[in-house]
């Protein structure tokens, strides 16, 4: 909660005049305030209980330059707390002048404005919004009692770090008389919203011996396979994946090999009768149930800044004697530092690629021709992946799979069954970033169209920790591609992939948390007449957290909060749970249908579907647009269905029959693309608006293709007018062509 230069926050009550000594923590220096002598004042003694942190610090010695200095000396040795009862008991204080007056005000202006000082008060349960009102009416009680040599002392070094400490003291004691009540109510805000020690929230884990055990190492070095055969083995076992997609792939691949295991994700729920085994996404795993063995994939995806709360709760909370964790090295030294406080018994083992990623120096020189068989080429915009894909099948005889985020499960697996036949014409993926986990795919070469992409506000670089994840999907044992290779579509970027894959893994210093619903409506019972949001803002404003834990960020929750606030009738849980449901809040359509829903529910009506049924695939981007917006309400509904009452959501067998109608619409509109793609803001203009965007867009991707395919030079600057930014790891200039590598292939191990 505090922040700024505090260190730490301690502070110890032992007499009945509720301070006898208080101790306060600078980074640079410790002081000690002698025990208080009893005033004829008898003190407002608050009845609360005081979080650590606090220190009074007597003010530093100066120098005072001028003739009196000598006679203020002694102001800076007097006793605060003495100093306190003293102006408390001045009925009236000293008449100062005009120019004294203005100096001590600018000195309660700078201790206004000072945020060591209002950073100290939340020690004492002074919140930053109320520590503008403390400070005014303690000035009116400074001034009004000030002795003549306290406020000289404070005319002659004005406002300054040596005047703040000074008053700081000073301030406590008036703070802890004045506003008991305010402080109580701080104190019970700031304890509702704690989140420290994480780990004794599940006290059932916590009681048991658990063993962890780390498989840590990168793609395609065995992790996965060795921790499922532990799971296989177990009489009761669960595997927690990071994608529905992958949950499903485990569900098949477990029962196929005859261990009967369920299928548990947020819009499916698939029982297999006898079955002792599930397989389901992270967010769902149960910390109630026991289990012999625990499966928890891509550990690393703790320290992810929106999800990472889910495996943070997974690896904590989990009543499983065997946890087998899968990733890269990470989140190794934060899961030991768990494995410390839990009392878990933390075993090791590294793999290594069963064969070394090589980059392949020659790239593709720009140009899509030199695509071939088993290649992979990475995007990351939708736009780009679309555009890619009709390029090659313009130039070459290649067909091209396409997997991207947008798609549902059902969709995404089916490219990948269509890419992984050998048997048909589908012989080159291009994907996005999607395809950096979940999918088993034979991949021969991973090329990157650019490595760049969009982050919401501007085209950064590629992180490093991505690009290599991407580019492990390349080679796969057992597959007919063993061998990886990765490259670039043009020379320029090729330096700049050689030297993230050379980066070694980053260790992460903190991993997410989010608060449960539980501690949410705790934390409300202690404000009132605040909106969702408001509660959210004010939550991670308070709460606390220990040193390598964060607050996962909830943008997406707080956008549909805002737009939930026209409902009434919902309850403070229905917001909780309507905010978690998976929407696309950039999907106007996707957001106005999450709406209905809500207002339905509050109406306390079934809610229903109100969405036509597309009668065949996609003819045009736009309408391949609106299937993918289709499927998105339909999966929600069927979140929403195992978060509430079946008799509020009936309709989810529908609902389900529904969506894997659209998947197969939607697979079917991706075997015969042949449009121009545009963007969701496009499709819902009018055709004027649309017709005028076209005239003002810059030359696409296709378009320089095709020039460099007429032997026309291009001149103009890629779609969106935009320049490829330096690499994050270094400045990469262009090189002359003799600059560059000659070997053809350069052997990085990811």
């Amino acid at each position: 909660m505090a922040r700024g230069t505090i260190t730490s926050m301690l502070r110890n009550y032992s007499s009945k005049n509720y301070l006898s000594r208080v101790r306060v923590y600078s980074p640079n220096r410790h002081f000690h305030l002698p025990p208080k002598p009893q005033s004829s004042i008898p003190p407002k003694t608050p009845n609360f209980s005081p979080i650590g942190c606090f220190n009074l610090i007597k003010p530093f010695s100066t120098s005072i330059e001028n003739e009196n200095s000598g006679e203020l000396k002694h102001v800076v040795s007097r006793d605060p707390v003495q100093l306190y009862c003293e102006i408390r008991a001045r009925e009236r204080g000293n008449e100062h002048i005009q120019a004294d007056w203005d100096a001590l005000i600018q000195v309660f202006r700078g201790f206004a404005l000072s945020g060591w000082a209002s950073n100290q008060s939340l020690a004492i349960y002074i919140g930053l919004s109320f520590f503008p009102t403390a400070v005014r009416k303690f000035q009116s009680f400074f001034l009004k009692g000030c002795p003549k040599d306290v406020a000289n002392y404070l005319v002659s070094i004005g406002p300054s770090v040596e005047s703040d400490k000074f008053l700081f003291p000073i301030y406590v004691e008036f703070c802890l008389e004045e506003f008991p009540d305010e402080i109580k109510r701080f104190q019970s805000i700031v304890e509702s919203a704690d989140l420290t020690k994480p780990h004794t929230w599940f006290p059932f884990a916590r009681v048991m011996k658990r063993k962890i055990v780390y498989h840590c190492g990168p793609t395609n070095s065995g992790k996965t396979y060795n921790a499922l055969q532990k799971f296989m083995e177990a009489e009761k076992g669960i595997y927690c994946s990071p994608l529905r997609l992958l949950a499903m792939e485990v569900f098949d691949k477990v029962n196929g090999l005859g261990v009967y295991c369920s299928l548990l994700t947020g819009q499916e729920k698939n029982t297999v009768p006898f079955a002792g085994h599930v397989a389901c996404t992270v967010e769902m795993v149960s910390t109630d149930i026991p289990y012999d063995v625990a499966v928890i994939d891509e550990i690393q995806m703790m320290a992810d800044p929106f999800r990472g709360y889910a495996w943070t709760r997974a690896l904590l909370g989990l009543k499983a004697d065997e946890i087998h964790l899968c990733g890269d090295p990470s989140v190794l030294k934060i899961v030991r530092k768990i494995c410390s406080e839990t009392g878990d018994e933390l075993i090791e083992n590294h793999y290594d690629r069963f064969k070394p990623l090589v980059v392949e120096a020659k790239t593709l020189l720009g140009n899509l021709r030199n695509i071939r068989p088993g290649d992979c080429v990475v995007a990351f915009s939708r736009r780009e992946i679309f555009e890619v894909k009709l390029a090659i099948e313009k130039a070459t005889e290649h067909r091209c799979c396409v997997i991207y985020g947008a798609l549902p499960p059902d969709t995404r697996r089916q490219q990948a069954n269509l890419f992984n036949d050998q048997d048909n014409e589908f012989d080159v993926l291009v994907a996005s970033d999607a395809v950096g986990m979940g999918l088993n795919l034979n991949i021969g070469r991973v090329v990157f169209y650019s490595l760049t992409k969009y982050n919401g506000d501007k085209m950064v670089p590629v992180e490093a920790s991505q690009v290599k994840q991407i580019a492990g999907r390349a080679g796969r044992r057992g597959s007919c591609y063993p061998d990886g290779l990765t490259t670039t579509l043009n020379l320029e970027d090729l330096d700049y992939l050689i030297e993230c894959l050379k980066q070694p893994f980053e260790h992460v210093k903190k991993v997410g948390l989010f608060p449960f619903y539980e501690q949410v409506e705790m934390f409300a019972g202690q404000l009132s007449n605040v909106s969702f949001v408001q509660l959210l803002d004010k939550f991670c404003e308070n709460c606390r957290l220990d040193n390598y834990y964060f607050l996962c960020r909830h943008d997406h929750i707080k956008k549909v909060g805002q737009m939930l606030e026209r409902v009434k009738g919902l309850s403070l849980q229905d917001r909780f749970n309507f905010c978690f449901a998976p929407v696309n809040t950039r999907d106007p359509k996707a957001m106005y249908h999450l709406l209905m829903f809500a207002l339905t529910y509050s109406q306390n009506l079934p809610v229903s579907i109100v969405m036509g049924m597309p009668r065949g695939s996609a003819r045009n981007d736009s309408e391949l647009l609106d299937l993918e917006t289709k499927h998105q309400v339909v999966s929600m509904y069927l979140w929403l269905s195992f978060h509430f009452s079946k008799d509020t959501f009936p309709f989810a067998t529908k609902a389900a029959t529904m969506a894997a109608d659209i998947a197969k619409l939607l697979g079917q509109s991706l075997a015969k693309v042949c449009w121009k793609p545009e963007s969701r803001q496009q499709s819902g203009k009018p055709k004027a608006e649309q017709m005028d965007d076209v005239q003002k867009k810059p030359t696409s991707p296709i378009n320089e293709f095709q020039k460099q395919l007429a032997g026309k030079p291009n001149t103009e600057q890629r779609e969106g007018g935009y320049k490829r930014p330096m690499s994050i790891i270094k400045l990469f200039h262009k090189k002359k062509s003799e600059n560059f590598p000659q070997s053809k292939f350069l052997k990085v191990t990811a």
